[in-house]
């Protein structure tokens, strides 16, 4: 689990104008590298492979860069407002994020700045006949840079903001959080079964923010925790709203709580993050499908599309146990809540199953999905067959036709029935 600084340091990385300014940085420096190194030139070579001609190639690249930079600014603005329209507004995040996106323009940007420089350093004489060389060598990698990135981006424009590509972003980045939750089913900490384990005189920790919780360094908490010999009882995970009633955690074995030391560890802001939160992927991998069963949509095959993805996610979910080596417990002094599956099922398939109720075709393929759940064994079976009636008693309610209702409810019965008696 990685610390605080880092974890801010990897959102910052992700930011567009971060790598933007970085490919900028570059360019300038490349630019500039000539005038040092123009010592390293023979004298006489700008002549023969026609070093003069460097001038109008980089005002050539001046003034097209801008052009396709704007351009491809546009088309950007543009996928994100159709993501946020017609997929979720909390997906588009994930297309911020794009690390192809980001080249693409740091690449442009840099490129555009890289002739600016050029051109302003031509102007002053500062390159020299043996700078014009190496200006000009480098120019020309610039521009099969360029013309690999164009080709680059005319592919990854092509699904750039559509619902499936979105969706499949969404997908990764919760299968990612799910995975490293099953690495450290306690984020690194000891397990906390039951709240009983919290002795009765354990203080209160909480917060003046209002907002979700987004990360949680148990590093610097284990740290503090230790130095006081206090134990620590995480109670708010990643993804929980809170506010100031709203308690964060309990400290035990301490008579005085060093609240803003402990309050730094969380990071809450006013939206839920991937990263630790594999809930929040869930939730919009289920709004997703929601917004595609609307009225205003009516696309029932992206929401049976998003039930295959959410039945990948929850295939990979093992309950964890403390007799398992691959349990990580690095900090024995904090104790952290694991995350239920049941909660995992609310989150995606209740949504689904009620925004879906009079859908015959959505509502086999969930109770499939759902059947396929059941097979993985205990804990899933129970929570499974739950969902499965609770989907039933809903389309019961709506569903005319009693034709569906009986093929419904087999789909339930055969579910329900053990794994060895059910018919093939």
């Amino acid at each position: 689990m990685i610390s605080k600084w880092r974890w801010i340091i990897v959102q910052f990385s992700r930011k567009l104008w971060v790598r933007a300014l970085l490919f900028a940085i570059l360019a300038v420096i490349t630019a500039l590298a000539a005038i040092f190194l123009k010592h390293l030139i023979p004298d006489d070579l700008s002549t023969k492979i026609g070093a003069d001609a460097v001038d109008n190639i980089l005002n050539i690249l001046a003034s097209s860069m801008l052009a396709v930079t704007t351009f491809s600014l546009s088309v950007m603005v543009a996928a994100y407002t159709a993501a946020t329209s017609s997929v979720s507004p909390r997906a588009t995040r994930l297309l911020m994020e794009d690390t192809t996106t980001q080249n693409v323009l740091g690449t442009f940007v840099g490129s555009f700045l890289f002739s600016l420089v050029g051109i302003t350093a031509l102007s002053t004489g500062v390159y020299g006949n043996e700078g014009r060389v190496i200006l000009f060598v480098v120019t020309l990698a610039v521009i099969a840079l360029i013309v690999a990135t164009v080709l680059l981006w005319i592919e990854h424009l092509s699904h750039l903001g559509r619902v499936g590509e979105t969706s499949e972003r969404v997908e990764e980045a919760t299968l990612k959080a799910v995975q490293q939750r099953i690495q450290y089913p306690w984020l690194g900490a000891a397990p906390l079964a039951d709240a009983e384990q919290i002795p009765a005189d354990a203080l209160p920790l909480y917060t003046e923010k209002i907002g979700y919780i987004q990360h949680i360094d148990v590093a610097a908490i284990s740290q503090w925790a230790e130095k006081a010999k206090a134990r620590v009882y995480i109670t708010s995970l990643p993804g929980a709203f809170v506010h100031p009633k709203r308690v964060l955690a309990r400290v035990a074995g301490i008579h005085e709580l060093d609240q803003e030391k402990l309050q730094s560890a969380f990071s809450i802001a006013n939206e839920r993050s991937f990263d630790q939160d594999p809930r929040f992927g869930l939730s919009v991998l289920s709004e997703i499908a929601s917004r595609a069963l609307s009225p205003a949509v009516n696309d029932p095959g992206t929401a049976i599309e998003i039930i295959g993805r959410g039945l990948r996610i929850l295939c990979h979910w093992k309950e964890p146990n403390m007799g398992d080596s691959e349990c990580h417990i690095e900090y024995p002094q904090v104790f952290v809540p694991p995350l239920k599956l049941e909660e995992f099922f609310d989150d995606f398939f209740t949504p689904i199953a009620r925004d879906g109720v009079n859908m015959l075709e959505v509502q086999i393929r969930l109770h499939k999905a759902l059947d396929a759940l059941a097979q993985l064994g205990a804990p899933f079976q129970q929570i499974a067959r739950r969902h499965a009636q609770q989907a039933l008693q809903r389309t019961n309610t709506v569903m005319e036709f009693d034709g569906d209702k009986q093929l419904l409810q087999k789909l339930v019965e055969n579910l329900t029935q053990p794994s060895d008696s059910r018919a093939h």
